[in-house]
């Protein structure tokens, strides 16, 4: 079993509360649009990260991180990009590559919006943890932690903290 945060958006922000939830699980995922590479370092230093780029993200974290991340958690197929859009409104990069291609769980961030949806259509789970950063136009912060076992993923929880 692997417990996971999941985070998105930071925009060069990371705080005190962020990280405890970090050293609270065994690995921390970070949908893209970091800000700085300092976030990175940061969370490196406490746990195991998987991450991606996202658009405003400079050479340096460019040069450290892809566009896509995709990897086996558990007997989970994981795919994590920042701009993915949601079922029935993928863009066409993410829908070309998910008729071919089967994946469990898709995560994006970009909206700054959560989401967590099932979608039946390409039989997988979709989440967007929304922003955890202080930069956009969210009125709360989110994140998301959840628990993978084996083919089974439990416990979701949404974190939120006010601007």
């Amino acid at each position: 079993m692997k417990r996971i945060l999941l985070i998105s958006d930071t925009h060069g922000y990371i705080d005190d509360k962020i990280l405890n939830y970090c050293q609270s699980v065994d690995e921390v995922w970070h949908a893209g649009d970091v800000g700085d590479i300092d976030v990175i370092d940061k969370i490196k230093k406490l746990k195991t990260l998987r991450a991606v780029y996202g658009n405003i993200d400079n050479n340096i974290i460019r040069k450290e991180l892809q566009l896509d991340c995709r990897f086996n958690c558990e007997n989970i197929k994981v795919w994590i990009t920042h701009i993915g859009g949601y079922p029935g409104r993928y863009n066409k990069r993410i829908s070309e590559s998910l008729k071919s291609e089967k994946v469990d769980l898709f995560i994006c961030g970009h909206s700054h919006i959560l989401k967590v949806i099932n979608d039946k259509k390409y039989n997988l789970l979709h989440i967007n943890p929304g922003a955890i950063g202080k930069h956009g136009f969210h009125s709360k912060r989110t994140m998301v932690r959840f628990e993978i076992d084996g083919k089974k993923i439990e416990n979701l929880e949404i974190i939120e903290f006010n601007r």
